[in-house]
């Protein structure tokens, strides 16, 4: 297969599901299935230069990039099909409940992770962390397998620098408000960011990240 025709018939999860990625600038309530990620959690500032964030990224990629070349190897995916790796998505938290004070950037909990296509089992995840540890030489262990249902959530688009998100997620809080849901923070359901531009080519008036907060039907306890 040639680069320009897998570029043309390559599936991109954003359009294929724009419920779940492109979501209007009003808030709305999604229900999320059950997915599949690689993912590397830590802690701290994600703007350090030297930080665990960064790290997480080089690691993030080497990874996903080790799937979506896998083609071109000896090994073949059983299923495998072309497609545009999934956008950069994020899971915060600043200890208990789901309040983010964005001028605590040093306190941090986060976990970042990249959709997996439905072909890669932890399998096949094992085989790509082996074979970018031994391609790279570089150590991918904090990398995990990781499967997350988020199941119901409202969530909107934010347009705008990342420092601005509290003015979304209070309009977001109104409209959970409004039609008759509550948040439903807890340690497996958190603050979610999908980042569907790149802070080093975009101006941060232009960044698009969707939000996502995990709610309840008000009277279920």
């Amino acid at each position: 297969m040639t680069g320009g025709r897998e570029a043309l018939m390559a599936f991109d999860y954003k359009k294929e599901y724009k419920e779940f990625y492109l979501p209007p600038k009003a808030p709305g309530i999604v229900e999320v299935p059950k997915m599949n990620f690689i993912a590397v959690s830590g802690k701290g500032d994600p703007n350090e230069p030297e930080g665990e964030y960064k790290e997480a990224m080089q690691l993030l990629y080497g990874i996903a990039f080790t799937v979506k070349m896998s083609y071109k190897g000896s090994h073949k995916i059983d299923g495998y099909f072309s497609y545009v790796v999934p956008p950069l998505e994020g899971l915060w938290k600043q200890g208990a409940g789901g309040e983010i004070d964005y001028a605590r950037k040093k306190d941090f909990e986060w976990t970042s992770m990249i959709r997996l296509p439905e072909f890669v089992t932890k399998e096949e995840f094992d085989w790509a962390l082996r074979e970018a540890s031994e391609k790279k030489r570089k150590d991918f262990s904090k990398v995990a397998f990781f499967t997350y249902h988020e199941g119901l959530c409202v969530q909107c688009m934010h347009v705008g620098c990342y420092d601005r998100e509290p003015e979304t997620i209070r309009r977001m809080r109104d409209f959970t408000r409004e039609q008759g849901f509550v948040e439903d923070f807890t340690d497996g359901r958190l603050h979610h960011e999908i980042y569907l531009s790149d802070p080093r080519k975009a101006k941060p008036d232009n960044l698009r990240t969707v939000i996502r907060h995990p709610v309840r039907r008000q009277e279920e306890n």
